[in-house]
């Protein structure tokens, strides 16, 4: 079955079977019940507490982990939407901005942009995710901004091979299948639902920075970094 068709699948569960929440989940990641649920699980990991600096995607269901990291007084980084921008990330810190700042509304208005290199060295990666395996594969919105992401922080050193990466899911979306990964998709280390903790079999290698014979897009901060190449 190919990403897509576990898209697909994934959604039509989700949303017939009352776990997706607003927004509809079709084309993002989608919202689910008790999302908070598994935001405290992930709380719980001893990676989590570890961490003083975040790197979280913008999405819905991620909201509560972006609350909670504010609220323990953690720095969180989250990417602009599609990577508009040369400062491609939000800078997000403060506990009073916990409420507020955790929307991705909120986060653009109080946060700070930043570039890459401007960045302090991230201690956990919390992605966002369609449908995940126990061997750590991971199927995204689709897109791939979210290892393009990974990659620029590999090429600027704030993140390494070490760096934990977690995912928070409904137990709907942790499937047994197989799910294609090729050389630029960022496997997950743990992966938290509101019910349980799984860490995963770790099959995958992560990638160890941006691999330009198969990128296919032009972004702003990928021109900077193409100029610094040469």
């Amino acid at each position: 079955m190919g990403k897509q068709e576990i898209r697909e699948r994934i959604w039509r569960e989700m949303e017939e079977k009352g776990i997706a929440t607003f927004p509809p989940p079709y084309g993002r990641i989608p919202n689910f019940v008790n999302a908070d649920k598994a935001a405290e699980r992930l709380a719980m990991l001893e990676v989590w507490q570890k961490a003083k600096v975040i790197k979280c995607n913008p999405d819905s269901p991620q909201k509560f982990v972006r609350q909670r990291a504010l609220q323990e007084g953690k720095t969180i980084y989250m990417a602009v939407p599609r990577l508009k921008k040369e400062r491609c990330f939000i800078e997000l810190k403060g506990r009073m901005l916990a409420n507020v700042a955790s929307t991705i509304k909120g986060a653009f208005r109080y946060g700070k942009p930043v570039y890459p290199w401007k960045m302090k060295k991230i201690d956990l990666i919390v992605a966002g995710s369609v449908a995940v395996n126990r061997k750590g594969a991971r199927v995204g919105k689709g897109g791939g901004y979210s290892d393009i992401e990974y990659a620029i922080a590999r090429e600027v050193g704030i993140v390494t091979d070490d760096t934990p990466v977690v995912t928070t899911v409904h137990d709907i979306q942790v499937i047994n299948e197989e799910i294609p990964m090729k050389e630029h998709d960022v496997p997950v280390d743990f992966i938290i639902t509101p019910t349980r903790i799984i860490e995963t079999e770790k099959a995958y290698k992560k990638p160890k920075g941006i691999i330009w014979e198969i990128l296919d897009k032009e972004l702003p901060i990928l021109e900077i970094f193409k100029k610094k190449k040469k």
